[in-house]
């Protein structure tokens, strides 16, 4: 049975909050399970009867059932924001989950890689499609030369600005300024920002661009940056798919992913002394405490290397 209170939160969520899609699934899914928790079938609507034993009590069975810290944060997260939704729109006064206690959880710390690292990533691009296009495996060469300077690029654009996979492909010809060295990048919620980028990503665009121009790619300023063998705007999965074939290539983890790159991107900068407030708003963090957690990625690396060159380490 449909619950029309938890519909229109659903449908404030994609209109006014710029939610995505997948956002929203997970919103549903969190609310749907403490529906199912509080009684068997799971067909609860009954939001204003929910007081805070029921809500402490939920919590507990997630514990119970094996939920980690960080998940049972996430759906608590959900089931603030909806009856804030229903406090907001008067069909009630009071949230049953804001009076309990908060959950700490131990962030795990990213995983970066290394400037040699980032360096094998892009000369596995190229060995990648060099022997894809002698084994007969593209469609010709020039195929072949097309997707290697494409996806160099976006690694580049990716490390160099620190931009999330979504930022990159939703990249448009005319958020790019090769001359300024900066990119319009749209992120979450919608927000804009300025994305500075080094010479060897400069350098990645302008080989890519000819090579974009082949496969009939529109030349307008809000025609696709990345884009597929048809020109055609490349999606996330299509890209992400293809690193792993570089990674594999290059002899690289096979858990190193384009947030990596992101992750990689901020630990660097802090490493060569960049400031934190900088570094928040290259990535587009609303709240410095997310950027925070590189700096205990570079406390970590810089214990390493006290410890294994310091002679009064051990």
């Amino acid at each position: 049975m449909t619950d029309p209170l938890l519909e229109s939160f659903l449908h404030y969520l994609g209109t006014e909050r710029n939610a995505s899609p997948h956002t929203i699934d997970a919103y549903r899914r969190d609310i749907a399970e403490f529906g199912l928790r509080i009684r068997d079938d799971g067909n609860f609507s009954d939001w204003a009867a929910v007081d805070h034993d029921q809500a402490r009590a939920f919590v507990m069975r997630l514990f119970d059932a094996g939920d980690s810290k960080r998940s049972v944060q996430r759906k608590l997260s959900s089931l603030r924001s909806f009856f804030r939704f229903q406090i907001k729109h008067e069909q009630l006064t009071e949230n049953p989950f804001s009076g309990l206690a908060p959950i700490k959880s131990d962030k795990p710390l990213p995983v970066v890689m290394s400037v040699s690292d980032i360096d094998r990533l892009i000369s596995g691009v190229r060995d990648y499609w060099t022997s894809a296009a002698a084994a007969g495996l593209s469609k010709s060469e020039d195929a072949a030369e097309f997707a290697e300077a494409r996806d160099a690029a976006m690694i580049e654009l990716i490390y160099s600005g620190g931009l999330r996979i979504g930022e990159a492909v939703g990249l448009n010809l005319g958020d790019v300024d090769l001359n300024s060295r900066v990119v319009r990048v749209r992120g979450k919620g919608k927000k804009e920002r300025l994305a500075a980028i080094g010479t060897p990503c400069c350098s990645a665009l302008r080989t890519y661009f000819p090579r974009r121009r082949s496969v009939g790619a529109e030349r307008r300023s809000d025609s696709p940056l990345f884009v597929n063998r048809f020109g055609e705007r490349i999606t996330a999965r299509s890209f992400q798919r293809n690193l792993k074939n570089y990674l594999q290539t290059a002899g690289l983890p096979p858990d190193f992913t384009p947030h990596k790159l992101r992750h990689s991107f901020a630990t660097h900068l802090l490493d060569a002394g960049a400031d934190l407030r900088s570094v928040q708003e290259m990535l587009g963090h609303e709240n410095l405490s997310t950027t925070q957690i590189y700096t205990h990625v570079t406390a970590e690396r810089m214990r390493q290397v006290y410890k294994k060159s310091h002679p009064r380490a051990k």
